[in-house]
């Protein structure tokens, strides 16, 4: 299966990319402002795999994701203003401020549900799976999720009983273990497993497996066309196994922006790349790889593409100050949606 996206096709989701990214960076100032008080998690370094794999679905199909959901929901065509504002804790939230970053949904745009608990998506999609195999049509659940879900019994159990059955599901295992520190290096934890290669996981339950380099947006986006068509043709599970290099600043507890706000000006002029990331910068960043690959090709202009950084730049500030102007939750909705 061969897939040709038009030249505008290619420029809208290189915006997305660069949308996700200001977004983050644009989060790490709000909570440098004290805006909010949680533990987050961030997609840079990410962003061609969630915005690939969403291009790969239909407005049927429905996903699950995990704590680093934010680049997931803003692929899928979230508000930033009020995927912000859910962060942030205010009424005008997707969730109504009670989500947080960790376990920020959009049921309308297809999110069955964001799950902050490690590998807890994983069992939510294959309940998503079952009721859309037993339903009419041919949609499918794709589900988001790192390595170290497979450290989790419930992926295991999950996996066997969606062979078993042949549920159509999707399992994408973002792996951004690539150069983590860990816990013993003083870094966030990453996985640890006795298995050398995680897909030997998914094989021994006879599971289809496709690794890609998630840092290519067009690669990932032909293997998870391929894994979708699979399970819409309801032949069973698929495993998508998506690698990238961990971007330094999700390596501490506390995420930070290490390598600095993204200066877009790198993907035309080699000489602004410099410093102790520059390998990140040449090699792994995902935002920059795609801007490098359309502006080569002839796909977008220097001038452009600073056009584009600008008007994203400016959807972002104005998202961060509608989050910022709306209304705490008021006190007599503390126990909304509280069944006992």
């Amino acid at each position: 299966m061969t897939h040709s996206w038009s030249a505008a096709h290619k420029t809208a989701v290189l915006e997305r990319m660069l949308l996700i990214r200001r977004f983050e960076e644009g989060l790490v100032r709000l909570f440098e402002q004290h805006a909010f008080m949680a533990h987050y998690h961030l997609y840079i370094g990410q962003e061609a795999t969630g915005v690939a794999v969403v291009e790969a679905l239909s407005a049927a199909d429905r996903i699950a994701t995990t704590h680093r959901c934010h680049g997931h929901v803003l692929a899928r065509g979230a508000d930033p203003g009020r995927a912000l504002a859910e962060i942030l804790g205010r009424s005008t939230g997707y969730c109504g401020g009670r989500g947080g970053t960790m376990h920020l949904s959009v049921p309308e745009l297809g999110f069955i549900a964001t799950s902050g608990i490690v590998g807890g998506c994983i069992g939510l999609a294959n309940g998503a799976a079952f009721a859309l195999k037993q339903a009419a049509g041919d949609a499918v659940v794709a589900a988001f999720f790192g390595d170290g879900s497979l450290e989790e019994g419930v992926s295991y159990e999950s996996m066997n009983f969606a062979a078993l059955l042949s549920l159509p599901v999707v399992y994408v295992c973002e792996n951004n273990s690539k150069g983590a520190l860990g816990s013993v290096g003083g870094g966030f934890p990453t996985s640890v497993s006795a298995v050398k290669d995680l897909t030997d996981i998914p094989r021994c339950f006879g599971i289809p497996v496709e690794t890609v380099d998630g840092r290519d947006v067009e690669q990932v986006f032909a293997a998870a066309s391929r894994a979708v068509a699979h399970a819409r043709q309801r032949k069973g599970p698929v495993f998508l196994h998506a690698v990238t290099e961990r971007w330094a600043g999700s390596q501490p507890l506390w995420p930070e922006l290490a390598t600095g706000e993204t200066d877009l000006a790198m993907a035309w002029d080699a000489s602004r790349i410099s410093g102790p990331h520059a390998a990140w910068y040449g090699q792994h960043d995902p935002v920059l790889l795609y801007a490098r690959q359309l502006l080569a090709a002839g796909v977008l202009r220097q001038d452009e593409l600073a056009a584009m950084d600008r008007s994203v730049a400016d959807r972002i500030a104005a998202a961060g100050q509608f989050a910022l102007d709306s209304p705490l939750p008021p006190a007599g909705a503390l126990l909304d949606h509280v069944f006992a």
